[in-house]
């Protein structure tokens, strides 16, 4: 191969940076709440309603004047004439008078006339044989203001309360269903999906001698979906040109292409000799095991990532380079004590499987990029930088899985 007119053997953080001016804006589209876990925000979300929309109770008991009960005491009770009640869904419809009150529960809209509550605890039913005694209440202590939620205690109606850029978790759904948005703006992406090599099988399918069942495509696909994007799944390519040319011709409509496998030194690695050939690379290689290999480029100028093959690498190099740049996020890290020894590369970041304790993390005793029980059993990736040995009892950086 002649000399290189890209950059070869790049760092994490170069690899990032090249990857991400790579990618278009990511196009803002609107997809209803139940769809929108893990997207990203696209625009800012004020609401519709104030919540509460009204003053409401925050425990079950008695709405009353506050004036009426100020010498309740158990020695002492004080009573009130019982009018009506208050619960959610349906408020009393008058206006409570002194010496009245209403039964409420928690949620109810506060009555008109009243301004405080006195929870059931604290209450005593009345014990006389007449109806108008049996209509009444006994306060054992003083009703507070301080047990209601004040109307827009929560947000007002026009309050901007979720900014652009926010990942949607469920408690951001709720709230923005709470908002009154029955549908969110968010910043989607649209990834094609492909898997390489002669020696795939989809899952469920015998397998030939020599051959492996694709976890890469599935894996992949899951982290993405995960992340809120959208997954359009290419399939599988086998080690031919022309199969590849034509599998690539279905990501038509992506805005990135998301392959794995093809990608390294080998004589059927034709994901690499297609960019090479006929797209073009904006780098190649990167200093970090496991994943060395992966590859960025364009193909008929769509923007393209080749993930290696290997299942660790595959999955370790969309977590460390690829989630960070489409998410936006930093890499979710810690600090923590390195129960064993973590050897580190002369040349490379290390991305060992890690297991974690408390504040420790001890080392995943198979570490082979083809062991892909070492990421379904390991919770981090321990961050072991080049030359850079890691002694048991030291602090190091942890990327959590």
């Amino acid at each position: 191969m002649t000399a290189p007119t890209f950059p070869m053997h790049v760092s994490v953080a170069q690899a990032r940076e090249l990857f991400a001016a790579l990618l278009p804006a990511p196009p803002v589209v609107t997809l209803p709440l139940r769809k929108a876990l893990g997207c990203t925000l696209g625009a800012d979300l004020t609401a519709l309603v104030s919540h509460p929309s009204a003053t409401e109770s925050a425990l079950d008991g008695i709405a009353c004047r506050e004036a009426d009960t100020l010498t309740a005491s158990a020695g002492a009770p004080v009573a009130l004439r019982v009018v009506g009640e208050s619960r959610a869904g349906e408020p009393f419809a008058g206006e409570v008078g002194p010496g009245e009150c209403v039964r409420i529960y928690t949620g109810a809209p506060l009555p008109p006339g009243t301004d405080a509550i006195c929870p059931v605890e604290q209450l005593r039913e009345g014990e006389g044989t007449s109806a108008v005694e049996r209509g009444t209440v006994e306060l054992l202590r003083p009703a507070r203001p301080g047990d209601v939620r004040p109307e827009g205690g929560d947000f007002h109606a026009g309050e901007t309360v979720m900014s652009a850029g926010l990942r949607l978790t469920p408690a951001r759904l709720a709230l923005a269903a709470a908002l009154g948005h029955a549908q969110v703006p968010v910043r989607r992406w649209r990834v094609a999906l492909l898997s390489t090599g002669d020696e795939v099988v989809a899952p469920g399918q015998p397998l030939a001698p020599g051959q492996v069942y694709d976890s890469n495509r599935v894996g992949l696909a899951a982290l993405l979906t995960e992340a809120g994007y959208e997954v359009l799944d290419l399939g599988h390519a086998p080690d031919s040109p022309a199969a590849l040319r034509e599998r690539l011709g279905a990501a038509g409509g992506a805005d990135l292409l998301l392959t794995s496998g093809g990608v390294s030194m080998g004589r059927y690695d034709f994901m690499r000799d297609l960019l090479l050939g006929e797209g073009e690379i904006t780098f190649w290689k990167v200093k970090m095991r496991p994943g060395g290999p992966a590859l960025c480029g364009r193909w008929g100028g769509l923007p393209v990532f080749g993930l290696p093959g290997n299942p660790v690498s595959s999955l370790v190099v969309f977590q460390v380079i690829v989630r960070p740049v489409l998410t936006g996020e930093p890499l979710p890290t810690r600090q923590v004590t390195a129960a064993t020894p973590f050897a580190s590369l002369a040349d490379k970041t290390a991305f060992w499987r890690g297991v974690l304790s408390g504040d420790e993390v001890r080392d995943y005793p198979r570490q082979g990029s083809g062991v892909l029980r070492s990421l379904s059993d390991a919770d981090a990736l321990v961050v072991v930088p080049e030359g850079q040995n890691i002694a048991a009892g030291e602090r190091v950086e942890v990327v959590l899985l």
